[in-house]
């Protein structure tokens, strides 16, 4: 499988997993991967969690930091640990 479609799929399943609720979000972010803006749709994803203080988990947090790493994106995790339960 090629990077962009791994990033994609990876994008994918964190929205899947996330505890986002609101359908305009996840509408959002979903349209962001399908336009091929991978980076944009997590920074997006990561913004809404945080905003919204959505509690994620420690194997959640450890697939979005994996997740940055690989979009070299680590910048969208900041204070996202405060969202650990």
């Amino acid at each position: 499988m090629e990077r962009h479609e791994s990033i994609k799929l990876l994008v994918l399943q964190l929205l899947e997993d996330s505890p986002l609720v609101s359908a305009e979000v996840i509408a959002d972010v979903r349209h962001l991967v399908a336009v091929g803006e991978e980076d944009l749709a997590f920074r997006t994803m990561c913004s809404w969690i945080y905003e919204d203080d959505l509690k994620i988990s420690g194997e959640y947090y450890n697939r979005l930091v994996e997740a940055a790493g690989a979009l070299g994106d680590v910048s969208s995790m900041e204070k996202m640990d405060e969202l650990l339960e």
